[in-house]
């Protein structure tokens, strides 16, 4: 027991670990994020939907001529959902250009080959190589457990399980500090996915109450007034179900690209420390 102790208490050949992910600063850059949207979303209902040339009585902006003034007369929950569609198309854009660089240069399990290749010929220094040419997170774990694999070879203390036990932490701890970085904001696209159709028909649902109301202070039934003022409010359901629908499908696309690094992160894994046991007993 004492022994397993010691090898896996050896200081981590990974430069990353040496400190804690910095989470505060993401909360932030997420808050002004999310605060611009909501500003640039009331700019646009002001000063693009709200422009006197959407609507024929320009001063009053009861009649609306076109989409973007029908739009305006959905209400106050517009802005907010323009908003909610601006924050998912930031973080599908941040999210696509983060997971790509993940995936790396190579495919991971032309990767995981090259290396295996590598490793039966003892050749460390070129799957080292191959690791650089990959610059993704497969590649980052891999290089990780390699350069810990080099440095157990020449270890004349520890015996080859505990080495292969040295060897699997030090994939772990890599995977670990990978892993967040992937998974990171992917709950904005989940959060939106549900919220922004809730969004859209609380909009609708108030435009709703808001046209019935008018109709009972005229005193009497407008089916004309009825339905635009339904159609108007309705506009709050498309847009929140359309940011909806657009968030649950990047979500699911990313989710699946992970899923593929997370499978050629363990097959690295199980390559290196089979590899070892075969090659070193």
């Amino acid at each position: 027991m004492a022994d397993v102790k010691t090898a896996t208490a050896r200081p981590s050949s990974n430069p990353r670990a040496a400190g804690k992910p910095k989470n505060s600063n993401n909360f932030w850059i997420n808050l002004v994020v999310v605060l611009a949207c909501i500003a640039v979303g009331w700019c646009i209902r002001i000063f693009v939907l709200g422009n006197p040339d959407n609507f024929n009585d320009p001063t009053v902006k009861h009649q609306p001529k076109n989409f973007l003034g029908n739009m305006y007369m959905g209400g106050y929950i517009v802005p907010f959902l323009i908003a909610m569609f601006l924050v998912m198309l930031s973080f599908v854009i941040e999210r696509g250009v983060t997971i790509s660089k993940a995936k790396g240069k190579i495919n991971g399990g032309e990767f995981v080959r090259k290396v295996q290749y590598h490793l039966a010929n003892k050749n460390v220094d070129a799957a080292l190589a191959e690791c650089d040419k990959q610059s993704g997170s497969v590649g980052n774990v891999m290089k990780a457990g390699l350069l810990r694999y080099k440095e157990m070879i020449h270890d004349t203390e520890l015996t080859t399980d505990q080495k292969i036990i040295s060897i699997h932490n030090e994939i772990e701890e890599a995977t670990a500090l990978e892993l967040p970085m992937l998974e990171k904001n992917l709950v904005f696209l989940s959060t939106i996915t549900s919220a922004a159709t809730l969004l859209g028909l609380l909009g609708t649902v108030v435009g709703m109450i808001s046209a019935f109301s008018a109709m009972s202070d005229a005193g009497a039934p407008d089916a004309g007034a009825l339905a635009a003022g339904i159609s108007e409010a309705l506009y709050n359901t498309a847009l929140g179900i359309g940011t909806s629908f657009f968030a649950m499908l990047a979500y699911n696309y990313y989710t699946t690209m992970i899923d593929g690094v997370n499978y050629s992160i363990d097959e690295s894994g199980f390559t290196l420390t089979q590899s070892f046991a075969a090659s070193y007993k």
